[in-house]
């Protein structure tokens, strides 16, 4: 029966929805964000897709490694040794923060060799407009990791409509600072990543006094006088770095592809941005049921319930095939307006659309097992397999055969996809098998 379980029918709606609808309009702002830069040129929307393919990668190793810390954080909850939790919190606070700030010094003193290494003699044009965009979501790199550390160590402790509050008004924040700089200023690509660089502050110092409050199972205050625990430390690197290099893997990969597609010229860049954006608004709501799987599987085996771990891992995959499945649909059927409002010229309008068409027919029958599974495996620990799988899957069969059949063959963008279709494909058999042999139930976190 329903209430035998862990978490009624209830309690999973209270901390799934507030995910995914954090997770659905902040892709819609960062769709909303793009069309406001596509006005301002094509040279400004090519120089924030190579940057952002960038920060993209950048800010999925901070997710991973927050998410790292969370798993550590929400089993000890579910062990009810709320102690260690506060201490692991503590700990992830200390170690991104460390890290992140690192990071945005490399980029900001590097910032032009980078993009000259990355993407090559791409255009003066889109060249010193990704300089500058660079430089400012460079500067915002330790606030976006401070609000991912803080909203995975909510969303451990079941409270995900926090998080979710604070990124609905960041976005908000977002888009009118766009207006405003970008149409009120004639500010351009600068306009758009000061405005990104606001709304990061404010969710970084939001997230970070919620923290401090009283009257909740994790409590984080007093900043200034944490201290590295080694302990602590290594547990959290040992979760986060393998995802942290999985997710890296990925992003480089993506590079790869994108620095592929950017010899094709403006057209091909433009429209591969677009469809990049609608492909991510079309899976982006399954992400948020994978983001709260990590926390009910994680709560599950803290408490000793493998069962109940496997029991939920299969109910919320079902639930985001659906949902994936009505997302793609709706997409399909919002892409020509999209590329309308967003000012895109014909000729990349069509080939973005001609690219949504075959992702709403594909992604439905191959995605969810390629990712939904894997957050419950890295909720368990076992981390290291679901690196290895997508790191040799995506370079074996979504770069390499994406570079074949655009530098040897001769397509076009399209090719993109059909080396991301066989890459899903292979990666799902793979977690599907992984999850059946029940082996990434022997791992032990705490």
């Amino acid at each position: 029966m329903e209430n035998q379980h862990m978490f009624s029918g209830s309690m999973l709606r209270k901390l799934l929805i507030p995910v995914i609808i954090e997770q659905i309009l902040t892709s819609l702002m960062g769709t909303a964000d793009t069309m406001m830069v596509s006005n301002v040129g094509s040279a400004a929307i090519s120089a924030v897709s190579l940057v952002d393919s960038i920060n993209v990668l950048i800010i999925q190793v901070f997710a991973a490694l927050a998410a790292g810390g969370a798993i550590v954080c929400s089993q000890c909850i579910g062990n009810r040794d709320i102690k260690r939790a506060n201490e692991s919190a503590k700990q992830l606070i200390f170690v991104i923060t460390l890290i992140s700030v690192a990071v945005a010094a490399i980029c900001l003193i590097f910032r032009f060799p980078l993009l000259h290494l990355i993407f090559g003699a791409v255009e003066p044009d889109v060249m010193e407009a990704s300089g500058v965009y660079f430089f400012y979501t460079a500067l915002s790199f330790p606030f976006i990791a401070l609000y991912d550390a803080g909203a995975s160590i909510f969303r451990a402790q079941n409270n995900t409509r926090g998080p979710m509050t604070v990124s609905v008004i960041s976005n908000i924040m977002n888009i009118i600072g766009n207006a405003i700089l970008i149409w009120g200023f004639d500010m351009g690509v600068a306009g758009a990543a000061i405005a990104t660089l606001g709304s990061r502050v404010f969710c970084a110092v939001v997230v970070l006094c919620q923290l401090r409050k009283p009257k909740q199972p994790v409590v984080v205050k007093n900043y200034f006088s944490i201290r590295p625990d080694g302990k602590y430390i290594f547990k959290i690197l040992s979760l986060g770095i393998p995802s942290g290099v999985e997710n890296g893997m990925f992003q480089f990969g993506k590079l790869a592809i994108q620095s592929t597609v950017s010899t094709l010229g403006t057209v091909a860049i433009a429209a591969q941005a677009m469809t990049n954006i609608l492909e991510n608004l079309n899976g982006i709501a399954g992400i948020g049921v994978g983001i709260g799987m990590m926390t009910v599987v994680g709560q599950c085996l803290g408490a000793g319930r493998n069962d109940e771990a496997v029991y939920y891992v299969k109910k919320l995959t079902k639930i985001a095939e659906v949902i994936i499945l009505a997302s793609c649909l709706t997409v399909f059927l919002l892409a020509r307006p999209v590329t309308w409002l967003g000012g895109m010229e014909k000729a990349s309008a069509d080939m973005c659309v001609y690219m949504v068409t075959w992702i709403t027919i594909v992604k439905p029958i191959v995605w969810v097992p390629a990712f939904i599974p894997a957050y419950g495996l890295r909720a368990a620990g076992d981390v290291k397999f679901s690196m290895i799988v997508s790191i040799v899957s995506m370079w074996t069969f979504r770069v390499s055969l994406c570079i074949f059949l655009i530098r040897v063959l001769g397509f076009g963008p399209m090719a993109v996809w059909i080396g991301m279709f066989t890459d899903w494909t292979v990666r799902g058999l793979c977690f599907i098998a992984r999850f059946q042999s029940k082996k990434w139930l022997r791992h032990k976190v705490i």
